[in-house]
């Protein structure tokens, strides 16, 4: 167990961080990964960190404070926190993310002190947030089996068996478990940067997606980009966003978008669980939805913000045969079950999913079908038996996904 460990902590500060000497590295970790926190740091100074600073995260503590603190708390995010934030990723360090939060930590707390808390952290951390989706930080978020969450997948073992059984998953999907993960993740870029060469070379106009509960139609938007597997930031250093992906993925058009699209897996939204919902856009927006659990956890996402929370930011395709759909189980955790499945994300696009992107201002955003938002949540929509055209700007269909899977060669 130490082993790979160690080796999934090279990974993660090589492959996905991609950490330099004389830089400094953000970590943000739940407190039951003290131990797996340690061997990063000390691998992380091993490379040349200049600073390792570490963000501790407490489900617990998180609990009481949104059921006990006053509103005006939640409604406010302390401003020597987020310059603090500001200030490490403007010295250019990279941010680690130590993922595995409890999925069911917020079930019945008031919907409107969750909405008041999730406003005013979004709003406060815009800048630092910009610096992530700009690729301007080099970040990356992996995965870690805290014991709620295993006990979430895993019912009815005790808490180290599940969390035995749910470090399995992880170590195999991320490749931990393979003689050289970095060489293996090396290859598995490859893979992506090929596919999503081929969806830039084909330049579609729209997609159409087609499954049970599923007819809809996302426009693109002139000069859109693809991405998937590592980026590469401003420095023109490469990196790894997330660790799982099995995604490419690039921006609909915000006003372009009509149908309607069944969620296929369950939506961890901060806290709390939001199963088998239907959204239906028209011209890009939200205009009805249901939800058989979580409701009012949907309505919180869908009205986070004046609009954006309500338009689309992301589509991602993801084969049904990725890693993580192998599993066969459900993650509870979106960085994980969003590359089991093809996705959408509600709230704010990637700038750099369309070329000048990250020099856009507002107005110029708005215009070129960039949607803005405090917010961005994928949920899963794909499943083995979704097909995908692609429409070209001649209005000629070719298949792209068939029962689930790439229909094309690249």
């Amino acid at each position: 167990m130490q082993e790979l460990l160690r080796k999934y902590a090279k990974l993660s500060l090589h492959t996905g961080v991609n950490l330099q000497e004389g830089q400094g590295l953000l970590v943000q970790a739940p407190i039951e990964a003290v131990e797996f926190v340690r061997i990063v740091v000390k691998q992380a100074y091993e490379i040349g960190a200049k600073n390792v600073h570490v963000e501790w995260k407490d489900d617990e503590l998180t609990y009481l404070k949104m059921k006990h603190a006053p509103m005006e708390v939640l409604e406010t995010f302390p401003e020597w926190r987020k310059d603090a934030m500001v200030s490490m990723v403007k010295d250019g360090y990279a941010v680690l993310n130590i993922y595995g939060e409890n999925p069911d930590l917020l079930q019945g707390i008031d919907g409107k002190r969750m909405a008041a808390a999730t406003k005013a952290s979004s709003t406060a951390l815009r800048e630092y947030r910009d610096y992530m989706m700009n690729d301007r930080a080099r970040w990356s978020i992996v995965g870690y089996p805290t014991t709620e969450w295993a006990h979430k997948i895993y019912p009815g073992l005790d808490a180290e068996e599940a969390k035995g059984k749910l470090w399995e998953e992880i170590f195999r999907i991320a490749r931990v478990d393979q003689d050289d993960p970095i060489a293996a993740w090396n290859k598995h870029n490859q893979l992506l940067r090929d596919a999503r060469e081929y969806l830039n070379e084909k330049n579609y106009a729209k997609l159409h997606f087609q499954a049970a509960g599923t007819d809809l139609t996302i426009e693109l938007p002139e000069g859109h980009i693809w991405h998937g597997g590592a980026a590469k930031a401003t420095d023109g250093i490469a990196f790894n966003p997330n660790m799982p992906t099995e995604e490419v993925f690039s921006m609909p058009h915000k006003y372009g978008v009509n149908g309607h699209v069944a969620s296929t897996k369950p939506l961890s939204f901060q806290g709390q669980i939001i199963e088998n919902f239907t959204l239906t856009f028209k011209d890009g927006k939200v205009v009805d939805y249901t939800c058989e659990k979580g409701k009012e956890a949907l309505k919180q996402l869908l009205e986070a913000d004046g609009d954006g929370a309500s338009r689309l930011g992301e589509v991602a395709l993801v084969p049904h045969e990725s890693p993580v759909s192998q599993a066969g189980i459900i993650f509870f955790n979106t960085l994980f079950d969003e590359n089991a499945s093809c996705h959408i994300a509600l709230g704010k696009a990637y700038p750099t999913n369309i070329e000048g992107g990250s020099d856009m201002k507002e107005k110029e955003m708005d215009q070129h079908g960039v949607n803005d938002s405090i917010v961005h949540e994928d949920f899963m929509i794909g499943s083995a038996d979704m097909d995908i055209d692609g429409i070209t700007k001649d209005g000629e269909t070719e298949a792209i996904f068939h029962n689930g899977t790439w229909a094309i060669s690249f």
